[in-house]
């Protein structure tokens, strides 16, 4: 076994890479990991509190112990949950049946279809046509507002096209032969041979689902329906949070107004990055599934 080494450029390269890649890598994990700090320490110690916060200063679970006591939390959980659910299978079943049909070699037209539906990525109708039509179609402050408009990614809809493009075409030609239809083909066949990427297709839509809240703020009207982004939004850019301080003092009310905000995110984070592990293995393989063609 021959082994190669590294000529001093190589190596002082590799350093310098590594040295910006862990700089890079510290700025963007140190402020999850400062509200991780800051949302589990005393409202008076992050009073004051200045400059950088590694540890946590007087362990304290005032914080959370105000949001979980905040019916609106709650109601934004089951709202989110409820529009991450139905909404992301909405979503897989609508973007399925949509890239199975353009996929296919016989389809006649397709070819300006897609024309058509990339069209929309770069060109939309705007806000008040898009709000009019929802009013129009009775979905405004309802739940399926958060729903129906997005039903189909246009980019999600390419990745899960080009992904059933690769499936070879002689195993369809023998379940035709077999008597199988199209949707036979599809669901007994070309979506469990695809489940990498619909892995991904779930996961980019459940994502997308948790964070949205500028929908809701153009289409919901009623609190009952707001998601938990939204919730969030109203803690971290309002005064909401001083209705969970009921028990603090006046001395403490700055410090525990800020952890209110940190918990609260953390709250509204954590959920979603549980997810994630449980897909990671099939995050590459699918992202690379639906962008290469042999």
């Amino acid at each position: 076994m021959v082994h190669y080494k590294k000529t001093f450029g190589e190596k002082l390269y590799d350093a310098i890479n590594i040295a910006i890649i862990s700089l890079l890598t510290l700025s963007c994990l140190y402020p999850f990991w400062y509200i991780i700090v800051a949302s589990f320490s005393s409202p008076v110690e992050v009073a004051k509190h200045r400059g950088i916060l590694l540890i946590v200063k007087g362990f304290s679970l005032e914080a959370y112990k105000a949001v979980f006591s905040n019916p609106n939390i709650w109601t934004g959980y089951r709202n989110t949950i409820f529009y991450v659910i139905v909404g992301s299978a909405v979503n897989l079943f609508m973007t399925t049946l949509g890239a199975y049909g353009l996929s296919r070699k016989n389809v006649w037209g397709k070819g300006v279809i897609m024309k058509i539906i990339v069209f929309t990525m770069f060109f939309s109708g705007g806000l008040i046509p898009s709000f009019l039509m929802m009013k129009s179609w009775g979905l405004v402050d309802t739940v399926w507002v958060m729903i129906f408009p997005g039903a189909i990614s246009t980019f999600n809809l390419i990745i899960m096209r080009t992904s059933f493009q690769g499936i070879p075409d002689s195993i369809e030609e023998s379940a035709r032969i077999d008597g199988a239809n199209d949707f036979e083909i599809m669901w007994k066949i070309i979506v469990p041979l695809s489940l990498p990427v619909m892995a991904v297709i779930t996961l980019y839509y459940a994502v997308g689902h948790w964070n949205s809240f500028f929908g809701a703020i153009v289409y919901l009207r009623s609190r009952k329906l707001y998601p938990l982004q939204l919730i969030l939004r109203e803690v971290l850019i309002s005064n909401s949070s001083d209705s969970m301080m009921t028990d603090a003092s006046g001395g403490d009310k700055a410090g525990l107004r800020e952890i209110i905000k940190y918990a609260t995110i953390m709250v509204s984070t954590v959920p979603i990055l549980c997810l994630y592990p449980f897909l990671q293995k099939y995050f590459v393989k699918g992202v690379m599934i639906g962008s290469l063609k042999e």
